[in-house]
């Protein structure tokens, strides 16, 4: 059962909407979408949260200015979305909760804070939508929804299966360990669980059967491509079932000639039409909480592409909850 038909289907009408100076798109404080801007979970269903760290990065920094690149490139997103024929910000009540305080270079005590939040708002029933931020933050999230969930699917888009055994300089967490870790503290169900556009050259040969060997469906991106929005959700669905899933974009699944403005850039990507597919088609999933991470802004071009793709991405998260809300309150009818 997923968040939304938990929650009494009488509910008021979204109580936090855009702020209306935000019509031009660049003016006003800049909050996702002009979103209000709020750190309180009653009467909301989706929770924007920004987590500017990236002391978890291995190759390019830049990470912790994704937050602030995707609230700014966010400005040219309106209410209707045309592809999933939902109003967002009509049908749920989102707030952009601002930024969470993080510690510079320690994974821990930031990954520490991020669940506490995320485990504040599940409780609550309120989706969390991240801004990352590298990686690694996606461990503070996964532990804070298995806090009031039990233990999560995972639909992670990456270019990186993030499975990595070694610890980085003594930290449990980086962004190319998370993921192993959080299954080794029963966080994650991986028998749940899909992996999918892997790509690039690894170490070792070894490597590419380390996210099976856990218990995970791994899909290249040659594959994903060839598969396509609709029997990709399949095997999704099927996979993760009923189980409350956590979906996970890293934007390094897109190619560096759409998205160059990241950490660990692989070429023979997707393109940006592919992902925000992909995405869209992920719908009759049980999602409660989501992220876009390893947005680097000093390594993105001029026209910000790698921030634009982002912030739509967030917003076809958004329109996937909606989506959600509205199925489970006619289902109720």
């Amino acid at each position: 059962m997923s968040a939304a038909a938990d929650r009494d289907a009488s509910r008021t009408p979204p109580a936090h909407r855009r702020i209306e100076v935000w019509e031009t798109g660049f003016t006003g404080i800049r909050t996702f979408a002009g979103i209000e801007y709020l750190t309180a979970a009653e009467e909301v269903d989706a929770a924007i949260i920004g987590v500017p760290f990236d002391g978890a990065a291995s190759f390019r920094p830049g990470a912790r200015f994704g937050p602030e690149a995707i609230r700014s490139a966010s400005g040219t997103l309106r209410g209707y979305h045309p592809g999933l024929e939902v109003d967002v910000f009509e049908d749920l009540s989102v707030v952009d909760w601002g930024d969470l305080d993080v510690v510079s270079g320690n994974t821990e005590r930031t990954t520490a804070g991020i669940a506490r939040t995320v485990s504040h708002l599940a409780q609550r029933e309120v989706a969390s939508i991240v801004l990352g931020g590298d990686h690694s933050i996606a461990a503070g999230e996964i532990a804070g929804l298995s806090a009031a969930l039990g233990p999560m699917a995972i639909v992670l888009l990456d270019a990186h299966a993030d499975t990595l055994q070694q610890e980085d300089e003594g930290q449990p967490f980086s962004h190319g360990t998370w993921l192993r870790r959080v299954v080794e503290q029963g966080m994650v169900d991986p028998e749940r669980s899909v992996l999918a556009g892997m790509r690039g050259p690894v170490l070792d040969v070894a490597e590419l059967e380390w996210p099976r060997q856990l218990g995970f469906e791994v899909i290249s991106c040659d594959e994903l491509r060839d598969l396509g929005p609709k029997r990709f959700s399949k095997r999704v669905r099927k996979r993760v079932g009923e189980t409350p899933a956590h979906l996970s974009v890293d934007i390094d699944v897109v190619d560096p000639a759409f998205a160059p403005g990241t950490g660990t850039p692989e070429v023979g990507g997707l393109a940006s039409h592919e992902l925000l597919a992909l995405v869209r088609a992920l719908t009759d999933v049980d999602i409660r909480g989501y992220d876009v991470v390893e947005v680097s802004p000093p390594y993105d071009n001029n026209g910000q592409t790698t921030s634009l793709l982002a912030a739509n991405v967030v917003y076809d998260f958004l329109a996937l909850t909606a989506l959600s809300w509205n199925e489970d309150e006619e289902d109720d009818e």
